[in-house]
């Protein structure tokens, strides 16, 4: 595996040696002991999964301490463009947004870690998206920012997308709940 670092602190690219042939291919999406060595402490405690169709924003979504979480994101099958919002008062990158295009093809994954934000929209129908979290989710720690906050001014590539009554109805990032 290689690290692609994105210019926000221990906010990472994953790039997993995918080893193919005539059956198809394989590669490890999460080793803990390999992880450790390019300085990702991660321990993994819920895998979550969600299918949509083409056009779908969901986030950005995230959890308050103590319930905060990191994610490891990547996609099972078709593509997306994936935001991670700096939400930690202490960074450098704090309300700013990365954004990447993650697909089944490449099999990069994004490491987020704790303090930020996640959203992400589907490019092709029935895209399948799986992230593994640090922590369970929590009800009352749940938190979000609207999607298209000028102030965040985040190109997600589309305008009329299909979106959940919550997010519809978020905050926006200067009304939000943070780190």
């Amino acid at each position: 595996m290689k690290i692609r670092e994105t210019g926000f602190r221990d906010l990472v690219v994953i790039i997993p040696s995918v080893y193919t042939d005539s059956r198809g291919y394989f590669f490890e999406s999460f080793n803990k002991s390999s992880f450790e060595k390019e300085g990702i402490f991660y321990s993994p405690v819920q895998d979550n999964e969600s299918k949509s169709s083409k056009g779908v924003i969901r986030g950005l979504h995230y959890q308050l301490n103590p319930m905060a979480q990191a994610k490891l994101i990547r996609v099972i099958s078709g593509k997306i463009y994936d935001v991670a919002l700096d939400l930690r008062k202490d960074s450098q990158t704090f309300g700013k947004w990365f954004g990447i295009e993650l697909d089944s093809e490449s099999k990069e994954q994004l490491f987020i870690p704790k303090g930020f934000a996640h959203g992400f929209v589907t490019l092709e129908d029935d895209t399948i998206f799986t992230y593994k979290c640090s922590g369970v989710y929590n009800k009352t720690s749940e938190a979000s920012i609207r999607w298209n906050d000028p102030e965040l001014n985040i190109d997600w590539g589309i305008s009329d997308p299909l979106l959940s009554e919550k997010d519809k109805l978020a905050p926006l990032f200067k009304d939000a709940s943070l780190f």
